[in-house]
């Protein structure tokens, strides 16, 4: 098989390597925000392969340890300084169990990238305050790994139109800030002055909702928050909706999307109007990407665009991010 030029360096090394018709399982592992984007890669090998795969935990797939880990399997995970301590050692007991092992970090020399056999190095401007260009994020790296996969295994080989579209993903980004703006305008101020504000999704962009949640609305500003799946919202979550309570909602373009727009229509219905923040993929310009992956790059566009959002939160909360935990990065004994 034969990878546009355009294709990472490090993924292309690694699909070289990898003997992809002899892998009967994908395992994608991380913590966090890392773990995130793992749902969508999952999402895009679903659509488009037929290697099963499953999403976990750091620590929790060394504690479950899946009798199916073994050399016929994939184990690909992602951690951005590299030194998250539970992904690591993840790598490390993967490939002792005789996994291939990808590993996706800013910095293929830390601890995640020694741990694994296949280092891919990607940018991140969220803890470097460095603008980056979309088609070098996570996101994009872990999705030409998958649908390298899908091709190598003789399956649909759609590398070209994906990589054609991870090139033109950052322009659809800069037009989606622009087409977003006016939301953040109105909704920023009063979303500064709540104490909950829950996440809903599904398909791909449920890890954008998931990210958002934990990573953002808790880590960084301290808001209570929770993803909730756009369909497990009937079943139980839709009892706390109420005309004062504060929802975001992203709507994808993928094959779920009828997922979220039954909950948009249960939220405008018992809900209020200026506490349902959507977010509609529909909405946006996406020209230039492959109708095949808008559902997958949608996500990606929610996460960028929603930074945007609550750096104006932050400012009414006179509360900064990063430098404001008090927890992450300031400790280690725990």
């Amino acid at each position: 098989m034969s990878l546009p030029a355009r294709f990472h360096p490090d993924v292309a090394a690694a699909l070289a390597a990898i003997d992809a018709p002899a892998l009967r399982h994908v395992f994608f592992v991380a913590c966090g925000g890392s773990l995130s984007i793992m749902h969508p890669a999952k999402f895009l090998l679903d659509q488009h392969g037929s290697l099963a795969s499953d999403v976990y935990n750091a620590a929790e797939f060394i504690a479950r340890a899946p009798k199916l880990l073994g050399p016929d399997t994939l184990v690909v995970l992602c951690s951005m300084t590299g030194t998250t301590r539970e992904t690591t050692a993840a790598g490390r007991f993967a490939r002792e169990k005789g996994a291939v092992t990808v590993g996706l970090t800013v910095e293929p020399t830390s601890p995640l990238g020694q741990s694994v056999d296949f280092p891919v190095k990607f940018e991140a401007p969220y803890t470097t305050g460095v603008p980056i260009d979309a088609k070098d994020s996570n996101y994009s790296c872990i999705y030409q790994l998958v649908m390298g996969l899908v091709a190598a295994r003789g399956e649909e080989d759609l590398t070209k139109q994906l990589i054609d579209s991870l090139h033109n993903l950052q322009t659809v980004i800069d037009r989606a800030q622009d087409s977003f703006a006016p939301l953040w305008d109105r909704y920023a101020e009063h979303f500064a002055k709540q104490d909950v504000i829950y996440t809903m999704a599904s398909g791909a962009s449920y890890g954008a909702a998931y990210s958002f949640a934990i990573c953002v609305l808790m880590e960084m500003q301290w808001i209570n928050s929770q993803a909730i799946h756009s369909n497990e919202f009937f079943h139980g979550p839709f009892e706390v909706l109420d005309d004062k309570r504060c929802f975001v909602l992203l709507k994808g373009c993928d094959s779920t999307r009828a997922l979220d727009e039954r909950a948009e229509e249960f939220l405008q219905r018992f809900g209020s109007s200026e506490n349902i923040l959507v977010l509609d993929a529909d909405a946006l310009d996406l020209s230039g990407i492959d109708d095949r992956f808008k559902g997958n790059v949608a996500p990606l566009i929610f996460f960028d665009t929603l930074w945007r959002f609550i750096y104006k939160v932050a400012d009414f909360r006179q509360q900064v991010m990063l430098e404001g935990r008090r927890y992450m990065k300031k400790l280690s004994d725990y």
